[in-house]
């Protein structure tokens, strides 16, 4: 590894645990009132006014919260895949039926994630997707996005190129979380969109 390269990994550490000591701070109320906002704003995307599925995910933690989105698309007809984790860390993919679809699953050493209770689709169902929704930490004027460092969604993203596929990449993420940098490294791409409470922000 690099001096560069090291030296980006380790700025990305301090910049998710700035985040996450932020987020620890929210209260739950604080939270609730940000989550419906954001499915407000989001739901004014035009991309995903016109988008048939959307692959999304259900928030966890001090996460912005994603059910009222959810709940929203399903049922103005959209067709929502959502994540489910492989011991790899890779994803599966299943369809989100509507409040009462979901399970909570305890991943070994990981946190409790609440699941699509449906027939897995496999990893390729996300090339079928509009519009993916991702999770993140952060993300800056270029739209680089800052994620949880796990990897998970570094694969989603290598399969959407590996196949050619390119779907709108849009990021829901609190206010203060749009910053002025976020290393990248030669695997990251830019997302083409961020929904915050105070509204959407487009990338070039």
């Amino acid at each position: 590894m690099t001096d560069q390269a090291a030296s980006g990994k380790a700025t990305k550490r301090t910049l998710r645990a700035e985040v996450l000591a932020v987020r620890r701070r929210l209260t739950e109320d604080d939270a609730q009132k940000a989550a419906a906002v954001l499915a407000e704003r989001a739901l004014e995307l035009p991309e995903l006014a016109g988008a048939g599925t959307v692959a999304a995910y259900v928030s966890v933690g001090g996460e912005p919260g994603t059910r009222a989105l959810l709940d929203a698309l399903h049922a103005r007809g959209t067709r929502v895949l959502l994540p489910v984790l492989l011991p790899d860390n890779d994803l599966d993919w299943g369809t989100y039926g509507g409040e009462g679809s979901l399970v909570r699953v305890q991943h070994a050493r990981k946190m409790a994630l609440l699941e699509p209770s449906g027939s897995p689709l496999g990893p390729d169902a996300v090339l079928e997707a509009d519009v993916v929704l991702l999770p993140g930490l952060a993300v800056d004027g270029r739209g680089m996005r800052l994620g949880r460092g796990g990897g998970s969604y570094d694969r989603v993203l290598a399969r959407l190129e590996r196949e050619g596929v390119d779907p709108a990449l849009v990021v829901l993420l609190y206010d203060s979380e749009v910053v002025a940098h976020v290393p990248a490294e030669a695997h990251d791409r830019p997302v083409r969109a961020v929904v915050t409470p105070a509204g959407v922000r487009h990338f070039g």
